[in-house]
């Protein structure tokens, strides 16, 4: 018997006639399918779309590290600049002085206090006057050993020997609680006019002399004796952050010392 017309595929008899229809039939061909090209371009576009929010996310991440380093510039220099001001200011004063730091705030308006960062451990004590280069600050009721508390002048329990520098009509700044202040017990005859400026006059013993308080926003007539006189404070107390303490005391000879 002749063998001639099969082939041996597998286990499975397969005629000459049966081979050569398979090669005649039409293959797939897959590499140049409109399906997987497809796919293939999906893919493409989903891992560069995945680079792209990869390096949009780092560069996200480096704007905003800058970001920070420029707040940080900037905040460096604000302070440099308060420091400068201070600076100044201590080398035009002939009173003796400490700079400070102010590192809290009382959280009620009913209490306007401030918190330093120095106490009695660099010579603080209650009643010492608290001053900037803008004005009168307050003074230190509650000293510790590394921190002191400081009443500021618009608290509503503070208060101020006072002159207006033009004229020199004397009176008692208080505070208010608010961002105003109050000039007390002012005659009526009084020469005052809104825009005076108002300084300390050194009669309480805790404020040295001439030290500017604010100016004259406002001049009533209260129908008694007195005048109603409303003062903008020259310290902006809400952006305050760095102090003098007068050390002096502010009466007599001892008034005058040199600045540490």
């Amino acid at each position: 018997m002749s063998l001639a017309g099969y082939c041996f595929c597998g286990g499975s008899d397969l005629s000459s006639a049966d081979v050569l229809a398979d090669a005649k039939t039409p293959r797939l061909d897959m590499k140049g399918a409109p399906g997987v090209s497809g796919i293939r371009g999906v893919w493409s576009g989903y891992v560069g779309l995945r680079h792209a929010r990869s390096e949009n996310e780092e560069l996200k991440r480096q704007l905003g590290a800058i970001q920070v380093e420029l707040q940080e510039q900037r905040a460096l220099a604000d302070r440099t600049r308060g420091l400068e001001k201070l600076l100044e200011m201590r080398e035009q004063l002939t009173l003796k002085t400490t700079g400070a730091d102010i590192i809290g705030a009382a959280a009620t308006p009913d209490f306007r206090t401030v918190t330093i960062d120095k106490g009695s451990t660099s010579g603080l004590k209650a009643d010492m006057a608290v001053i900037a280069p803008a004005g009168v600050v307050g003074r230190i009721v509650v000293p510790s050993a590394r921190s002191a508390k400081v009443q500021l002048l618009v608290d509503r329990n503070a208060a101020a020997g006072a002159l207006i520098e033009r004229s020199r009509a004397q009176g008692v700044v208080v505070g208010s609680g608010d961002e105003r202040l109050q000039m007390d017990y002012v005659s009526e005859v009084s020469d005052v006019v809104a825009g005076d400026v108002v300084v300390t006059s050194g009669i309480d013993g805790i404020y040295p002399k001439g030290f500017v308080i604010g100016r004259v926003e406002a001049v009533e007539k209260s129908g008694g004796a007195y005048r109603r006189i409303t003062i903008k404070p020259a310290v902006d107390f809400r952006s305050i952050e760095e102090v003098l303490v007068v050390l002096t005391a502010p009466a007599g000879d001892a008034a005058q010392g040199s600045s540490e």
